[in-house]
């Protein structure tokens, strides 16, 4: 069963799970692509064109099975509030309403407390913004050394909420990176700045590239095989 609304569908498996495609058009496509989106837990399917829209959807109603296995393996969502626990610098923490002011303030220990006094309802908005700033803090002050070591400047550090990349440079040197990074054991975090430093040389993963991130993280290898088995982890935590 197929049911089409607008720019979305809803497809049917075999066992009666319902599997949500969005249909996306991208110019810059060369082809068909078919993605996920774990915030939504939807599927994304996108068209070179308008014009090749139809075949986008049909694209996705022949891997309906992939799709499903794929949301259904995903990890449940870890919604910011009130006693929640979840990894901050690769450690576990929590989440409290105590405290006075309106500051956010992390309390050290076993687990970890993060105290962000305030109104129920915003408190995964206040949670966010506290996790933003330390990731800001924590990658500005690895791009500081990183770049003391290859020798380059990096233009601006920003950080966002990005699904694709953990991070990016620009050919002016800005560096952009995912405030999730900041739930990862610090090493991890690391490695992402060392690696987007490195672009300031070379834009590209050339073994030049590969060369410059192994000057600043030796044990790079195992820091992004980290990210690639538990980055679903970090995207799965939601401010609502």
């Amino acid at each position: 069963m197929i049911i089409d609304k607008g720019d979305k569908m809803a497809l049917v498996t075999k066992s009666g799970q319902t599997v949500h495609v969005r249909l996306e058009v991208n110019p810059k496509a060369r082809r068909l692509i078919l993605r996920l989106d774990e915030r939504k837990r939807e599927a994304v399917a996108v068209a070179p064109s308008k014009r090749k829209i139809g075949e986008a959807a049909e694209f996705a109603r022949d891997r309906l099975d992939w799709i499903a296995e794929h949301l259904q393996a995903l990890p449940d969502h870890i919604v910011l509030q009130e006693g929640t626990v979840f990894k901050l610098r690769g450690e576990d923490c929590r989440i409290s309403l105590e405290g006075s002011g309106r500051m956010a303030r992390l309390i050290e220990g076993e687990p970890h407390i993060l105290c962000v006094p305030g109104l129920a309802e915003t408190t995964g908005r206040r949670a966010e913004r506290y996790l933003k700033k330390a990731a800001k803090d924590d990658l500005s002050g690895a791009v500081i050394r990183y770049c003391d070591i290859l020798g380059v400047e990096a233009r601006r550090v920003t950080v966002k909420d990005t699904r694709s990349r953990w991070g990016s440079c620009t050919s002016d040197g800005r560096l952009a990176f995912s405030w999730r990074l900041i739930m990862a054991p610090p090493e991890v975090l690391e490695y992402v700045a060392a690696h987007e430093c490195a672009h300031l040389l070379e834009m590209n993963h050339s073994p030049a590239f590969w060369a410059h991130v192994t000057t600043c993280r030796p044990s790079w290898k195992r820091e992004r095989s980290w990210l690639r088995k538990h980055g679903r982890d970090l995207h799965a935590v939601q401010a609502a």
